[in-house]
């Protein structure tokens, strides 16, 4: 694997290749169906307007994200494209056995060869009673503490080479490298804090920071990863993708209304309260608490939205701060037009090309 099947190339006007995060939000007033359709949709216009890769993220419990099984909506994704990079943003490593992760992403790589990217987080993606439903037991501390081993047994697996005398020397990961050349997705470490960014950076692997949760670790995390990178076979250098929530809209207002919804949906998520995402008379109606107020201001404070030259001028911004070699955009609104509109304008206010190969 070479740096080749992990780096971007910046198109346009763009200072860093543009990528999209998709929650596969479920709006109120909608099905689950009709979101998984937006994804489909959402990574054609991506694939069209020349983002880079579409990731897809693992939760679980969550009424208003249907993104719970991103291997099987991957392979929807990978049916309906042909030359965008696909990938998990992430898989949850300890809500899962590493030899199924090696299944699945072995079958997604045999499906859409030199696509498929394999984005690894340690958290469960949900609360703790329904991790514990995941993982068949109460004692998750494990399954964080364990991470580096099950990482290390995963990459074992997707490369089938386990040193004789191991107990799974004779277990082979199929489809995988044992039934033909060797080739394998990249494997990525995704992270919120200090933990995930010196793990990758010591293993040489590439780095995704999740900024668009934990803005204030952003900077900690990035220096930490790149203070601790070892050249690697997968990377000669640093690389560093970070999730940035940002909605363009035609007008500020609009924008504005817009993220609302989202800003809503992490209130009642924060206070145990997780449902479809409102739409944005929901939110405009809602009447916040003062301590919810300030949650809502600190909260948008770290999501760039407005007209697409404002967008444009905080996605800059950000990528001066912070460094990174790409930007993967997420667009939390109600509304699947609204939605899809806004990564149209951000390609616009970049000059992507139309149909870029």
């Amino acid at each position: 694997m070479s740096d080749d099947a992990i780096r971007g190339t910046a198109i346009g006007s763009a200072p860093v290749p543009l990528s999209v995060l998709d929650l596969v939000t479920v709006g109120s007033g909608r099905t689950a169906t009709q979101a998984l359709g937006t994804s489909v949709a959402l990574a054609r216009l991506a694939e069209r307007r020349g983002y880079h890769r579409h990731w897809v993220a693992e939760h679980h419990s969550m009424p208003g994200v249907a993104s719970s099984s991103p291997a099987v909506i991957l392979a929807h994704l990978a049916a309906h494209t042909s030359r965008i990079r696909l990938g998990s943003g992430g898989v949850m490593l300890p809500n899962h056995a590493p030899l199924v992760i090696a299944e699945q992403f072995g079958t997604l790589e045999a499906m859409a060869p030199g696509r498929i990217d394999l984005g690894l987080g340690r958290a469960p993606g949900t609360d703790g009673a329904t991790a514990a439903a995941l993982r068949r037991t109460d004692r998750l501390s494990e399954g964080a503490d364990e991470f580096p081993e099950q990482l290390a047994e995963l990459v074992r697996f997707l490369d089938d080479d386990f040193p004789d005398g191991h107990p799974y020397a004779r277990i082979h990961a199929v489809p995988g490298p044992v039934q033909g050349p060797k080739g394998r997705p990249p494997v990525w470490l995704l992270g919120s804090s200090g933990f995930s960014a010196r793990l990758a950076g010591v293993l040489g692997l590439p780095f995704a920071f999740a900024h668009h949760f934990s803005a204030h670790n952003t900077i900690p995390a990035l220096d930490l990863y790149r203070e601790s990178f070892r050249p690697s076979a997968v990377l000669d250098a640093p690389y560093t993708l970070i999730g940035v929530s940002a909605l363009a809209a035609d007008d500020e207002r609009e924008a504005r209304r817009q993220v609302l919804t989202g800003a809503l949906s992490m209130v009642r998520l924060r206070t145990g309260r997780p449902g479809l995402i409102p739409t944005p008379e929901e939110a405009e109606a809602y009447e916040f608490s003062a301590a919810e107020r300030d949650f809502v201001d600190g909260w948008l404070t770290n999501v760039v939205h407005g007209t697409p030259e404002a967008v444009r001028d905080g996605l800059d911004g950000l990528q001066k701060r912070t460094g990174a070699d790409e930007l993967m955009i997420t667009a939390n609104a109600h509304g699947a037009p609204e939605r899809l509109r806004s990564y149209e304008l951000i390609a616009d206010a970049y000059d992507l090309p139309v149909g870029a190969v």
